[in-house]
């Protein structure tokens, strides 16, 4: 007769409970501080609803993760258990994946559909209804008031910051990937070391990234409301920065727990995570220095 391996079920938690009212006062407070900035009215009540949330959130992370630590490190979770985690982290990426893939679908349709379309071409070719002198061309930073929506100076080029964050992140998952090898291994200097490395060149690009915005609001008047170009691109470098951002916070928390002596060579799914997390922000970003910067 086979063996089966017992299958941990926590007891009730607060948790859930408390993750639903965090989120929901965040959201709150974040369209509070749209409908009333757009309204040109205050927005001090708004923020402040959105940092209570902001905090019952970061309360919420810190006690549901802890107990899930505490649980495991009590020798309370299987192989079984352990399966259901990978299975969980590997759905999760994969969402993430998905979401990135919407924006990307959305650049790809408007430089290989909308603007030919535009231009004139094919069925659905509709130059005859725009203003004079307009050019089907990517990146459209032409608009036909140019006062009441204006269009940026220039587009970021490839070949300055774009090119070092490249280099930052690409360097970032050879460092991760060999912090993780080192812990396979047993050497917990070394994983200090190299994990310390990957959090010091993210923490590099996300500078580089802040200056970069910096650049283009003040120097290129290139924004948001830049047209369909604006968009597009604060949306996916702006999104891709906020996952480097939660990722930097989840390999900042794997070294704390390195630093206490948590993990052991078998047993640290919680850093695999981490380290699955960054090789996708490492891929998503190549994808956008090729498709929205290079191309």
């Amino acid at each position: 007769m086979a063996d089966h391996q017992t299958y941990y079920v926590p007891e009730q938690s607060k948790w859930p409970i408390v993750a639903t009212v965090g989120l929901g006062v965040t959201l709150y407070g974040a369209a509070a501080i749209m409908v009333n900035g757009n309204q040109g009215e205050s927005t001090t009540g708004s923020w402040i609803m959105f940092w209570i949330g902001a905090l019952i959130m970061a309360y919420m992370l810190f006690g549901w993760f802890g107990s899930v630590i505490r649980e495991s490190r009590a020798g309370l979770y299987s192989d079984q258990m352990d399966r259901s985690f990978r299975w969980g982290m590997s759905w999760f990426i994969f969402s993430e994946v998905m979401f990135f893939a919407a924006f990307f679908g959305a650049l790809f349709y408007v430089r290989m559909f909308v603007v030919p379309w535009l231009g004139g071409e094919g069925d659905k070719g509709s130059s005859n209804m725009l203003w004079e002198g307009f050019q089907a061309s990517w990146p459209l930073v032409s608009n036909p008031n140019p006062e009441a929506y204006p269009g940026p100076k220039e587009v970021i080029g490839p070949w300055g910051l774009p090119l070092i964050n490249t280099i930052l992140l690409v360097t970032s998952s050879f460092t991760v990937t060999i912090a993780h090898h080192a812990l396979k291994a047993g050497h917990r200097a070394k994983v200090k070391l190299w994990l310390g490395a990957t959090i010091a060149l993210a923490v590099v690009f996300m500078f580089v990234q802040g200056y970069e915005y910096m650049h283009a609001y003040q120097d290129l008047d290139l924004t948001l409301q830049s047209g369909i170009y604006g968009s597009t691109f604060f949306m996916l470098t702006g999104f891709h920065g906020a996952h480097v951002m939660l990722g930097t916070l989840m390999l900042a928390i794997m070294l704390v727990r390195i630093i206490k002596g948590h993990f052991t060579a078998d047993n640290h799914f919680g850093f695999e995570a981490a380290a699955w997390y960054w090789h996708f922000v490492d891929v998503v970003w190549l994808g956008l220095f090729v498709f929205v910067y290079v191309l």
